[in-house]
């Protein structure tokens, strides 16, 4: 496609808090599963772009972590993830969630929007879970958030629901800039294979383990073999913080570890459109948070000590 075929192409990042539903409206708007999904915040670590057809425009998603009050040196790299993926895109699209309205941390991200992004830079407002509240509630959360900052729009949205997902799809398709599709037509993402599978493994151990292990683990994948079947063998290393964390990751006879296993394969499988062959490792290592090697791997720049 080129630009004389009346094609348009651009960036749209989604921002908001965490656990704002991000990564739903993401899955939403591609039509696909192409983040994951868990009732954890700060689930999503790297920019994962997914892409979407309107028309004759293509729709270039990133879905970046929550932003929130950084305590780590992994939240600190997720934030400035987040803004980087904000400060990048051609229009930028803030959640809220209906029921919670005009927290400290949206207020927190109202003021960041004047430091992190290019003067003139279009923002719009999604109210997201809009089934949580009663219309008059939504009316004057809009109007509130309107007057906090001056938006390109305003949608009333059920990302898990899919209400409002398609206006919201169409006026992004006229936003973005007319230029040539960047990608295949029936492409839906373009995070790598080997952090696609990662993240996925990561999502099922994330809603294993609940309240257990929710941050101190990371998924790499270190082997990815093509077979002459067909199928594909993937090699995948669990990092633990702990001793005891290796444990809980395992469960007891392994039971823990195969289920998340089982689950992770069949999804794949149909991700891929193949059979999956998965094999998991769990290991420990201490200092996994401060290697800048994880970082890379997880798709983040490794920030430096204040």
């Amino acid at each position: 496609m080129n630009e004389d075929a009346g094609t348009r192409c651009g960036f749209v990042a989604l921002i908001g808090e965490p656990n704002a539903g991000k990564s739903t409206l993401l899955n939403a708007m591609v039509g696909a599963k192409v983040s994951i999904v868990t009732h954890k915040v700060q689930t999503t670590r790297a920019r994962i772009r997914g892409i979407a057809m309107e028309g004759a425009a293509q729709l270039v998603f990133v879905d970046t972590p929550g932003l929130f009050r950084p305590r780590r040196r992994l939240d600190r790299a997720m934030v400035a993830a987040a803004w980087g993926g904000a400060a990048d895109a051609d229009v930028t699209v803030l959640l809220i969630e209906a029921h919670r309205g005009l927290t400290e941390g949206v207020h927190a991200i109202l003021d960041g929007l004047g430091e992190h992004l290019p003067a003139g830079r279009k923002v719009a407002l999604a109210i997201n879970k809009i089934d949580r509240v009663k219309a008059e509630a939504l009316l004057a959360l809009a109007a509130q958030a309107n007057a906090a900052r001056d938006f390109a729009a305003t949608f009333m949205i059920s990302a898990e629901r899919g209400h409002g997902v398609a206006d919201l799809r169409r006026w992004l398709a006229g936003e973005v800039p007319p230029g040539p599709w960047l990608y295949p037509e029936d492409q839906l993402a373009d995070l790598p294979l080997r952090l696609h599978a990662a993240e996925t493994t990561r999502e099922k151990l994330t809603l294993r383990l609940h309240q257990e292990l929710p941050y101190e683990l990371t998924v790499e994948t270190e082997g990815w073999e093509e077979r002459k079947d067909g199928s594909v063998r993937i090699d995948q290393v669990v990092y633990v913080a702990r001793d005891g964390h290796k444990g809980i990751a395992l469960g007891p006879k392994g039971e823990t570890i195969k289920a998340v296993g089982k689950a992770a394969r069949e999804e794949l499988k149909v991700f891929l459109g193949r059979d999956v062959h998965l094999f998991l490792t769990v290991k420990v290592r201490p200092n996994w948070l401060d290697e800048a090697e994880r970082y890379g791997e997880m798709g983040l720049d490794f920030p430096k000590e204040r």
